[in-house]
């Protein structure tokens, strides 16, 4: 059965524009991740970036405290973020690249080149009980170099898929690049996640990429959730993977 892990961070940034340097606010992205849970979510994603942009410390320790599904990480490979992500002990941690003036994650990590430094976080990672996952490009290069450092998981990034969807040609282009990636790590060892800029619209053409394991979902689910409500929001999300064979 193909997962869906939901990225809360949205919840946190409507708090923050209205909220940012107070000790409470609405929404609440706790509340959301509950919500999330009851109406199936099999996970809640949440990204605790060095400048604290949407999620704060406190929430993630709250988030940790009540998760009952799988609380997965994103986090830049810095040693602030790994002190806190060995103490907090999340499920999975999601290594992901930061760079400060984007709004969002904007590209995958540079395994090849940061190989040395990935393979000791997960190594440090992983001998405290936390999976490892590596966001990257569909890139045959990349996916070697995640395979070489152990990590457990990659998180195979689709936002050029999503920014091309009205392309058909460069869609189909960036498709091939994900089938062919998925199908690359799958023979070495990995198990596939994907995320970024998936939406109900493209989805159903990203289920024909094999192998997948969860998909993280954010922004897509945020956005319908103020016009129909977040529990039917995810419902309508996970109806839409029931069907994927894989």
């Amino acid at each position: 059965m193909l997962k869906l892990g939901v990225n809360i961070d949205h919840v946190a940034t409507v708090r923050e524009a209205r909220y940012r340097g107070r000790n409470r606010g609405e929404p609440d992205p706790i509340a959301a991740a509950q919500i999330c849970e009851a109406a199936g979510a099999h996970g809640i994603t949440c990204h605790l970036r060095e400048d604290r942009r949407h999620i704060l410390d406190r929430d993630v320790q709250a988030l940790r405290a009540v998760i009952k599904t799988r609380l997965n990480l994103e986090m830049a490979n810095t040693p602030e973020i790994i002190g806190i992500a060995l103490k907090l002990k999340p499920d999975i941690v999601c290594l992901v690249p930061e760079r400060p003036q984007e709004i969002t994650t904007e590209g995958g990590l540079d395994v090849l080149t940061h190989r040395a430094a990935v393979r000791e976080t997960r190594k440090r990672m992983n001998d405290t009980g936390i999976d490892v996952s590596l966001f990257i490009a569909p890139d045959a290069a990349q996916v070697d170099a995640a395979a070489q450092t152990g990590a457990q998981f990659i998180e195979l990034h689709t936002g050029t898929f999503a920014e091309t969807y009205a392309d058909e040609r460069r869609r189909e282009v960036e498709l091939a690049r994900l089938v062919s990636a998925a199908h690359q790590a799958h023979g070495l060892g990995l198990r596939v996640n994907a995320g970024h800029g998936l939406n109900y619209e493209n989805l159903a053409t990203l289920l024909q990429v094999p192998h997948l394991v969860e998909l993280n979902i954010g922004h897509s689910i945020i956005s319908r959730a103020v016009f129909a409500g977040l529990e039917t929001a995810v419902r309508q999300m996970l109806a839409l993977m029931r069907d994927y064979s894989g």
